[in-house]
């Protein structure tokens, strides 16, 4: 079954003046879209990879599920249509989110020392990741929380990365994502994207991770 562009819940305008109109709409109509053409196009040759799902597919890279000549198609093109995937549904307009649940916030405390610390880390993760790439807070197998950053478009569930994650929090550091705004102002760009994370997805996302799963997309 070929993969699809999932709809936002949110209009592109929503995440103004955070994260612009016309970045949304070209991020998501033409980089996500082409991240999703690629590996259906690439998964067509191989009908026996059909029955995978995007976690799954993520899961396999690295791996000798993925037959080698498609290793490379599939870890940048399927990780693009996941990573984007997660990170569309972590975003909402700036007034429409509460902040952590509790339970997230006591995790946090006790990972991080406080939010405060953790924002420090995170943004120091998205910050140093050498061109491309992503910045993740996520679960680590041995139940707390844990920041990482990804390039190109790898994430924690694959293989090969560095660090292990069940991610619950995602932030695209690629130009695209940021460039029509921000220009070269990478951290600027990672400040304002504190104030449109949607917090009760992440808690979502949290629970999920507390009880071994990956986030639904």
């Amino acid at each position: 079954m070929a993969f699809t562009l999932p709809a936002l819940t949110f209009e592109y305008q929503a995440l103004e003046p955070y994260v612009d109109t016309t970045t949304m709409q070209i991020h998501h109509t033409k980089h996500h879209q082409t991240y999703i053409t690629n590996v259906n196009n690439a998964l067509e040759k191989f009908p026996e990879l059909a029955s995978l799902g995007i976690v799954d597919l993520n899961k396999a890279v690295g791996t000798d599920k993925i037959p080698k000549e498609l290793a490379t198609v599939v870890r940048n093109n399927g990780g693009g249509h996941w990573n984007h995937s997660f990170f569309w549904k972590v975003l909402t307009a700036p007034t429409n989110s509460n902040g952590p649940s509790a339970e997230l916030k006591a995790a946090i405390d006790a990972s991080f020392g406080s939010m405060d610390d953790l924002k420090t880390k995170f943004n120091a993760a998205a910050t140093t990741r050498f061109g491309s790439g992503w910045a993740w807070l996520g679960m680590k197998p041995d139940g707390t929380l844990g920041i990482t950053s990804t390039p190109n478009q790898d994430n924690p569930l694959m293989p090969v990365a560095d660090d292990h994650l069940v991610p619950i929090l995602g932030l695209d550091v690629w130009e695209h994502a940021y460039y029509l705004k921000y220009q070269n102002r990478r951290p600027e760009y990672i400040a304002a994207f504190w104030n449109v994370v949607n917090w009760e997805q992440v808690n979502a996302n949290f629970t999920a991770a507390v009880g071994g799963a990956v986030p639904s997309l």
